[in-house]
């Protein structure tokens, strides 16, 4: 991975910077920031996978979004340059964005301290879920087969009928933000039942009561009919994450939570 990102880094005529090294899940993705040719500073990621399965969804979201999104009024990361290789049966794909120089917000998905965010920075939040929200796609982020088979098994009711399909980021969460607000990540957009960025959000934040409020203040689709097929899918997610040994810090919230959606 480290030889395939420097031959990237040449190929696009950038200069990585030493010591930023990052590591994505299981070694896939290895990020390092990077300076352009003219200086400007940048972010390389390299993306791995078998040269078979380097296409689909997850290899092509971020060049999709980039299509598509743009950099959202600033709210996302712009793709400056894709460059492609394969080496010996697995394909490596070299992703350059303008590189966001804020901390995420937590090292963690999880949201493990309390945070106190400006109003301004949950207005930019709102807003620009939303104008995600109404772009139309085919990319697909949730399968309603996936929800009518994992809803019931890991929250216990059948699965809800999704009122309204929006796209939707589909990882938001708190290692995928910072504030000023820009939102990382966009392997996996595509459509969703409406409401599904911000339960997702709030299932991480299910550690932290006063944010918990403040999501649902700033959502008022949680908690609503309308946000119910959301909701129940995220938590069965994450339950299902729980089953697998994974964020078992969220079990005894989580299971409060499909408690209540069974109430619902």
């Amino acid at each position: 991975m480290r030889a395939h990102h420097a031959r990237a880094a040449k190929a696009l005529d950038v200069q990585t910077e030493p010591g930023g090294e990052f590591w994505g899940w299981a070694g896939r993705t290895l990020g390092a920031p990077a300076r352009t040719a003219t200086g400007a500073p940048a972010w390389l990621r390299l993306v791995s996978a078998p040269e078979g399965k380097a296409s689909g969804k997850l290899w092509d979201g971020t060049l999709d979004a980039q299509h598509v999104f743009g950099d959202l009024d600033g709210h996302r990361p712009a793709l400056l340059a894709v460059h492609d290789a394969v080496d010996d049966g697995t394909a490596y794909r070299a992703e350059l964005s303008v590189r966001v120089d804020e901390p995420v917000l937590s090292d963690d998905p999880i949201l493990r301290h309390d945070l106190q965010l400006p109003d301004s920075w949950w207005a930019d939040l709102a807003g620009t879920l939303a104008k995600v929200s109404a772009v139309d796609t085919d990319r697909v982020a949730v399968r309603q087969q996936y929800m009518d088979r994992a809803i019931p098994q890991f929250v216990g009711i059948p699965a809800p009928a999704a009122i309204c399909w929006t796209t939707a980021h589909s990882d938001v969460h708190w290692a995928n933000l910072t504030e000023p607000l820009r939102i990382l990540d966009w392997e996996g957009w595509g459509q969703a039942p409406e409401g599904f960025d911000a339960a997702t959000l709030y299932a991480y934040t299910l550690l932290q009561p006063d944010t918990a409020a403040r999501l649902r203040t700033v959502f008022p689709i949680l908690g609503s009919p309308a946000g119910l097929a959301a909701e129940a899918t995220v938590c069965a997610q994450l339950l299902q994450t729980v089953a697998r040994g994974d964020n078992l810090a969220l079990e005894d919230q989580l299971r409060t939570w499909a408690e209540e959606l069974r109430h619902r």
